[in-house]
């Protein structure tokens, strides 16, 4: 390197490049250190120097560690006089928001109000209200999309709500079921059977799986539906008290066949046809599907002194707690195997067998958690948790 290009790179390196010309506070001694911030108390300092003192720019700027540059100290003078502000102002960089809070909570309603609304239905509903969103003329999809995520918003299954279901005699039914359960509950000891029929079919599988991207997911069931399995079952506090399998649909014999084996399990033969005080009295509580009301089985109820029947409200199955067995019993059915380890009656057998008491209890405490919003008549439009209880930690089971 000649003698030249030996200079000029001492230069680069003493000054740190063109890059850094103008940049910086000089320290003492001549030293530059990068860009910092000033602090407002040091901004204070700066303008009492100055206007109290009258001190010269550069003079000023010696007189505070780090040394400052004069034209820091002409920028806090000049911002002074202009703005009466001592104080920086706080980082605005990027582009602001284009919703307020208010605006956002509108946007909220909207979805609260119809969950199955389009962001596209919100972005011209936005547009087209120049009363909450006078100041918005054009909004993107995207932006409405990052206000629903930032509100705890996001996509989710629709579940299908009849509309009878919150219809004013519905909301009367359920107010006299709850009314009554309450009535048996103070005359003495009633123990709370629920009993349903649900059918099974091995066609049925998950609806979701795994593989390999570019692969789908498959699974092998059997080449016709062929014939389904009805199970009845019955559950309370102790537990599932007894449950019958049968091919094809339930019918009132054979419904006969499973209240007698229901009996069995709960009146010793010793004590059969009696009503002393002080004996639990057995109150079933089932939908009302037709052969409920069958007279074979009203002579049947009417022979037992200690078994009574309680008929649920129509469009209320989050008040009968078998509902939520059947759900877990179907998928413990699937985790057995059945036709590849075992045949289906018993895989259906040893799944009912793997449901114990607490997860009884728990499912007759979930149908309990209605009751207040029965007796008020309130609309119920889902069976589910979020909607009974928005706030997760109120969701908590601390019965």
């Amino acid at each position: 390197m000649d003698q030249r290009g030996q200079r000029q790179a001492r230069v680069r390196v003493r000054g740190h490049g063109r890059g850094a010309r103008g940049r910086g506070v000089r320290m003492r001694g001549g030293g530059v250190v990068g860009r910092i911030q000033v602090s407002d108390e040091i901004r204070a300092t700066i303008i009492d120097h100055v206007i109290n003192h009258g001190l010269s720019y550069r003079e000023a700027a010696q007189r505070v560690q780090p040394v400052l540059r004069r034209s820091t100290v002409v920028s806090i003078v000049r911002t002074f006089q202009n703005e009466n502000r001592v104080h920086r102002l706080p980082h605005a960089g990027g582009r602001r928001n284009i919703f307020s809070v208010q605006q956002e909570a509108a946007i909220v309603d909207m979805v609260v109000a119809n969950n199955a609304i389009k962001l596209r239905e919100i972005q011209t509903a936005v547009i087209a209200d120049q009363g909450t969103f006078q100041n918005i003329n054009s909004v993107s999809v995207s932006t409405i999309d990052r206000v629903l995520k930032k509100n705890h918003l996001a996509m989710k299954q629709l579940y299908r709500v009849p509309f009878q279901r919150n219809s004013e005699m519905v909301k009367e039914a359920r107010f006299q079921y709850v009314q009554r359960i309450m009535e048996l509950e103070a005359e003495g000891p009633h123990t709370f059977i629920f009993v349903d029929e649900a059918g099974f079919n091995l066609t049925k599988v998950r609806r979701r799986g795994r593989n390999i991207i570019g692969h789908r997911a498959t699974v092998t069931v059997p080449g016709q539906r062929g014939t389904n399995i009805t199970m009845c079952a019955a559950i309370s506090n102790d537990g599932v008290l007894c449950h019958i399998p049968t091919v094809g649909p339930y019918n009132t014999e054979r419904l006969i066949t499973f209240l007698d084996a229901l009996l069995h399990r709960l009146i010793p033969p010793q004590e059969g046809g009696l009503l002393r005080p002080g004996m639990p009295l057995f109150v079933i509580i089932w939908d009302n599907v037709a052969f409920h009301h069958s007279r074979l089985v009203n002579e049947w109820f009417a022979a037992q002194p200690r078994m009574m029947m309680q008929f649920l409200p129509a469009y209320s199955p989050f008040l009968n707690a078998i509902e939520e067995f059947f759900s877990a019993w179907r998928w413990k059915v699937y985790n057995h195997h059945p036709y590849d380890q075992m045949p289906l009656i018993d895989a259906m057998t040893a799944a009912a067998q793997e449901i114990g008491a607490e997860e009884c209890q728990g499912w007759i405490r979930h149908t309990r958690r209605f009751f207040p919003r029965c007796i008020a008549r309130e609309n119920i439009a889902c069976d589910v948790d979020e909607n009974l209880w928005p706030i997760r930690h109120e969701r908590i089971d601390n019965d």
